[in-house]
């Protein structure tokens, strides 16, 4: 696998983009809870534009689920049932322990169906927008190691230590805007899906907050986690206990390598774009949350065509190359079930494209995604939210891994799953 090569630009660039705590908006976020934080975000809606994609979540969210596709076409017989070897009695333990420490009320708010809606309603915001399951900053110390725990115990050791990085810089990005009761270390949901953990039946979690949303599916030892969003705004903390902690900068070099290594006509056909915020992009291609993403939260049914230029046309060196990308993005599963999703993914080099938005020399801020009917990866430096850098910046990157053609939340393996007998016979006397 190729080894990144990061650039460490001066890590601590983002402080020339601090923000001024003494405006209101900072003044009356030091002062409220997560709840009334939310609230005041739905009563005032304000910032305008982020309320007026919230209204439209909630419309996207009322559609029946379909899944990302290319054409508006799912595909089927992409994703079958097979053993991943995923460490399902583990897990299983795991997340049974972290039941046995909730209170009733506590587990009547993390459970829900396995079919339910609220698989869909993570987001990556830091407004509690949907106030599910347990929090882990307002719950014993106990519980939150246990379902922290739980990632451990389902995440690769790789994965889990990227997940806490996210966690620990949004809590940096608390402390730097002051505002720790809105974003800190732990300020995370978890929610269960299904009956109750099980090693035999379907069941799943999801873990969202700020910067990371992760959504994981369980059957047997077979494991489908995404959608999973990762971001962070800074993408390194440079003080403090946890100075070092960086985040994101492999998929950023290897992205960058790749477009770096190709021909000037294949650099050509993958730039789609050759500005951030382009005058040639179609109404509806850049939003001010989203900027160039087109698979964030909610999205869960959008038609997302083919761009770029396809992996099979590259040299061998450029499709592993590639393939190391994706690898960056599948991180969080377990060896052996990473290692079949990337088998999975190469099998589907002739019809996986590459692409590209905004320039690519030393500095320069961009956007790519890898897509095919059964992987798509995106990429995005953003513009500041809480720091004041009005062009997008490298410190400040989101990122977005997707199953398309109802891959998402194990939707493509349900219909597959064995169900419980039908016929029924009363043998007892009436």
């Amino acid at each position: 696998m190729a080894q990144p090569e990061t650039h460490d630009h001066d890590q601590s660039a983002f402080r020339a983009h601090l923000p001024d705590l003494s405006s209101p908006r900072f003044v009356a976020m030091r002062s409220q809870d997560p709840y009334e934080y939310a609230q005041a975000f739905r009563d005032q809606q304000s910032p305008p534009w982020l309320h007026a994609l919230y209204t439209h979540w909630q419309a996207l969210l009322a559609e029946p689920f379909k899944g990302i596709t290319s054409d508006g076409v799912v595909r089927p017989g992409l994703f079958q049932l097979e053993d991943q070897g995923v460490p399902i009695d583990d897990i299983v333990a795991a997340a049974r322990h972290a039941v046995a420490q909730m209170d009733e009320t506590q587990r009547q708010r993390t459970h829900y169906h396995i079919d339910s809606a609220e698989w869909r309603t993570w987001s990556n915001p830091e407004f509690l927008l949907s106030d599910k399951g347990i929090r882990l900053d307002e719950v014993s110390g106990g519980l939150r190691e246990a379902v922290m725990q739980v990632l451990r115990a389902s995440l690769s050791p790789e994965g889990y230590d990227k997940a806490v990085a996210a966690m620990r810089i949004n809590g940096f990005l608390g402390e730097l805007v002051e505002a720790p009761a809105i974003m800190n270390e732990f300020s995370y949901n978890f929610v269960l899906f299904g009956d109750e953990p099980s090693t035999a039946k379907p069941w799943g979690f999801s873990f969202y907050g700020h910067h990371l949303c992760l959504s994981a599916f369980f059957y047997k030892s077979q494991m489908v986690l995404s959608p999973c969003f990762t971001g962070a705004e800074p993408n390194v903390i440079d003080a403090g206990p946890n100075e070092g902690t960086k985040i994101l900068q492999a998929e950023e070099a290897l992205g960058l390598r790749l477009m770096r290594s190709l021909t000037p006509e294949q650099q050509r056909r993958a730039q789609t774009y050759a500005k951030l915020k382009d005058p040639a992009m179609p109404h509806g291609r850049w939003n001010h949350d989203d900027q160039r993403h087109l698979c964030g939260a909610f999205r869960d049914n959008r038609v997302v065509p083919y761009e770029g230029v396809c992996v099979a046309n590259l040299e061998p060196s450029l499709q592993r190359l590639a393939s190391d990308v994706l690898a960056q993005y599948l991180l969080y599963l377990p060896a052996r079930a990473r290692e079949m999703r990337l088998v999975q993914a190469r099998e589907w080099f002739h019809e996986t494209y590459f692409s590209w938005i905004g320039g690519f020399a030393d500095g320069d801020a961009f956007y790519y995604r890898i897509q095919s009917p059964v992987i798509v990866v995106e990429f995005d430096h953003h513009s500041g939210v809480f720091l004041t850098n009005k062009e997008p910046a490298r410190f400040h990157t989101h990122t977005i891994l997707r199953t398309p053609n109802a891959g998402d939340y194990g939707m493509a393996l349900r219909p597959l799953i064995p169900g419980v007998e039908q016929d029924f016979v009363w043998e007892g006397q009436r």
